[in-house]
């Protein structure tokens, strides 16, 4: 689980907020795979991008998501398909968030194959959604692909968990 106060710490399986392929853990040098890379960045620039968007900045989410074609949220409250849809959706996102007080990813799945990856699971959030304090679990699963050396997203699907 990726919890907002402790970004970037040795947490289960998962080691998080390293540079580059390699990671110094107790004195000894990891090499870390393609796998435990996407991680890393999952836990760190996408996890802050998600918590940035509810606190009411949508730009890092935006940073992350590709601007090739074809791109698509199907969301719990809103769906977009293309730039110009995903850009309202965002921007529309961004104005309805405030002040999370917690944000977690509880990761059930992810892979990568080649130049393309995935994430499915759980995200847990406290923040206000149209100035009303709201705390909502969504299972949401995420496609990216590699472009120019770098990962973005190019898939989300997401939608409330029953209580």
């Amino acid at each position: 689980m990726i919890d907002q106060q402790q970004p970037g710490e040795l947490t289960g399986r998962r080691l998080v907020a390293q540079t580059g392929a390699r990671a110094r853990l107790n004195g000894m040098i990891w090499v870390m795979s393609e796998r435990d890379d996407f991680l890393t960045w999952v836990n760190t620039s996408l996890y802050g991008a998600e918590l940035a968007l509810h606190n009411g900045d949508a730009r890092p989410r935006r940073a992350l998501w590709s601007r090739r074609e074809p791109v698509s949220v199907l969301g719990a409250w809103r769906n977009a398909c293309g730039q110009e849809e995903l850009d309202e959706l965002f921007t529309a996102l961004g104005r309805s968030f405030c002040d999370c007080t917690s944000y977690s990813l509880e990761l059930q799945a992810f892979d990568v194959v080649g130049d393309m990856a995935y994430t499915a699971g759980l995200e847990h959030t406290s923040a206000s959604v149209d100035a009303q304090p709201r705390t909502y679990t969504l299972r949401a699963t995420q496609v990216y692909r590699r472009e120019d050396g770098e990962w973005k997203v190019a898939h989300r699907h997401a939608d409330s968990v029953a209580d």
